[in-house]
């Protein structure tokens, strides 16, 4: 029902005749079920402490009138809001931003770590600097991180508007994540350490800063983020809040790196055969299929079924739209008459590594594996028959992280090949084997083809990379464990038009300090690869090498 017509003045009375209108329309009506239910705003809207009876408005006299109320005014609609979205947000409004104290460890492992902490704010002590300060003159890769660091806290201070003492907003540069600010110490602070701690050692001076800004900023909590494991121990040991640098690992743990590869259920034809659609194209067969598995999938992910009593199905991902997968049947490397440079594969995961090594449409290929998987004899295999047999490209390149298991023995001697020769022992190794596959050669025979090989293969330092391009190449960066998503960054993006890009390594077996399964180059690339169409990853599992590395493999 329409609300009365309002009065000319806010302090009149509500007029009989205004008031009478609307139920005169309502009665008028046929439905008075539908009146009577129109009727009952009107009746909230002008309701107060002793409300007139509406059905008699005959009755009604000029000493009982209405005084026109607040509610009486016709009001816009206005859509309630939830009551857990207003409960939500007013306790988000009411937690403090945590204060992060880094350590120069941080700073020098992650020069980007300033940007990282989200609406959080960041306080660096004076030793810090100075440390920094300390670790900016050189070439190595730390060296450069000070640097890049020192120039980020520089391009902070230099923001207009911004006071080094109220601190200096992380936005300023062009990050607009960091919506915190960063504070430098300004002023000496008094804290107390137990006295076995020397008060010279800078750690000890850190960890007194934070001890001094936790009771100066209590109750907000104040937390040491450092990749110095004993220092943390030492900050938990004094009743401190404290945790390592999280955001550059790209896996928490190991076990949930992407295995390339996806075991279809055991009722996948039961469940998924009624709308599988096939047809044969030269000598693969595909699938179209549709139905719950899709969605787990990625493109150029391998996927295989076995079940006793059932045919096998080994096939590749090609295409993913909607709820709709296509899947191509691969070719058999495990048989004779397929084999690559005279090497057969030995296990499922070796022949689907084989399918991404000699598919001329995958552009960059991750394995990964225990010692002994057979990643480095495959990748050469493919890579003398792409070069020498198919010439799909001129020639190639091996490279390594040059990172020492043990003490370093000093400078090498010779040009950049003969001073990479002693870390190339794997590939002396492998090529030996591949050397030997071709059995109705002689000794002449062999001894040519080995001159062949070797002209073919170039050995090239990682130090001299920057700024290179390679065309039709076929690169391989063995040990890529070692890297960091850097490096790792740097090598990828050497590759020009034909070239194709092999990292292999085993995450399990990482030499470069500060280094993680979760942080390493090598996981950092195939997290971030998989699903493009033009990459694969497969994680070999069986060991090929001997029964002795494969006992050894498990047991030490």
């Amino acid at each position: 029902m329409p609300l009365p017509t309002a009065p000319s003045k806010r302090a009149a009375l509500l007029s009989l005749k205004d008031l009478e209108a609307p139920v005169a329309k309502l009665r008028t009506r046929n439905d008075p079920n539908k009146a009577a239910t129109l009727a009952r705003p009107t009746r909230v809207a002008v309701q107060t402490s002793n409300p007139p009876p509406i059905e008699a408005p005959a009755a009604l006299s000029s000493e009982n009138l209405l005084p026109l109320t607040d509610a009486a005014l016709p009001t816009p609609m206005v859509r309630p809001v939830p009551p857990t979205r207003t409960k939500t947000r007013a306790r988000h409004v009411q937690e403090p931003a945590k204060l992060f104290v880094l350590d120069t460890n941080v700073l020098l492992h992650d020069p980007s770590c300033l940007f990282r902490f989200e609406e959080h704010d960041i306080f660096l002590p004076m030793i810090v600097l100075e440390e920094l300060d300390a670790h900016k003159k050189g070439m190595t890769e730390v060296a450069r991180n000070g640097r890049q660091t020192s120039r980020s806290l520089d391009a902070l201070a230099e923001h207009q508007g911004g006071d080094i003492t109220t601190g200096l907003p992380l936005s300023a540069t062009g990050h607009p994540d960091a919506r915190g600010r960063l504070f430098f110490q300004t002023q000496s602070l008094n804290y107390e350490l137990p006295t076995s701690l020397p008060q010279g050692k800078a750690d000890n001076q850190i960890l007194g800063v934070v001890e001094a800004l936790r009771k100066q900023h209590a109750p907000r909590e104040v937390v040491l983020v450092s990749k110095d494991i004993n220092m943390r121990v030492k900050a938990r040991a004094l009743g401190l809040s404290t945790d390592d640098y999280q955001n550059d690992k790209t896996l928490e743990d190991g076990d949930l790196l992407y295995s390339g590869a996806y075991a279809l259920p055991v009722d996948f034809w039961s469940t998924h055969g009624s709308t599988v659609e096939s047809w044969q194209q030269g000598a693969h067969t595909f699938y179209r299929i549709s139905g719950p598995v899709v969605p787990q999938l990625l493109v150029n992910q391998f996927v295989f079924f076995e079940a006793p009593g059932e045919p096998s199905l080994y096939a590749k991902v090609t295409e993913i739209r909607g709820e709709v997968a296509v899947f191509r049947t691969l070719r058999d490397f495990t048989h004779l008459k397929n084999s690559v440079w005279g090497i057969t594969t030995r296990n499922r995961e070796q022949n689907f590594a084989m399918n991404l090594l000699m598919d001329p449409e995958v552009d960059f290929v991750t394995l990964t594996g225990q010692a002994g998987t057979g990643k480095t004899l495959l990748a050469l295999a493919s890579g003398l028959t792409q070069v020498l047999d198919e010439r799909r490209y001129t020639e190639i390149i091996v490279t390594r992280a040059t990172v020492s298991v043990g003490e370093d023995i000093g400078f090498l001697p010779g040009t950049e090949e003969e001073k990479m020769g002693p870390w190339m022992g794997a590939l002396d190794d492998n090529l030996e084997v591949l050397g030997k596959t071709d059995t109705a050669a002689g000794e002449w025979g062999r001894a040519a083809t080995n001159e062949l090989i070797r002209s073919r293969i170039k050995i090239k330092s990682m130090n001299f990379m920057r700024g290179r391009t390679f065309l039709n190449k076929y690169v391989i960066i063995d040990e890529a464990q070692n890297l960091t998503p850097k490096q790792m960054k740097t090598l990828i993006t050497r590759a020009g038009p034909g070239t194709k890009i092999i990292c292999m390594g085993n995450i399990a077996q990482i030499d470069t300090p500060y280094l993680t399964e979760g942080s390493s180059g090598l996981t950092y690339a195939v997290d971030k690869f998989k699903g493009w169409q033009h990459s694969g990853h497969i994680t070999l599992a069986r060991g090929e090498r001997s029964r002795l590395a494969d006992f050894a493999s498990e047991v030490l």
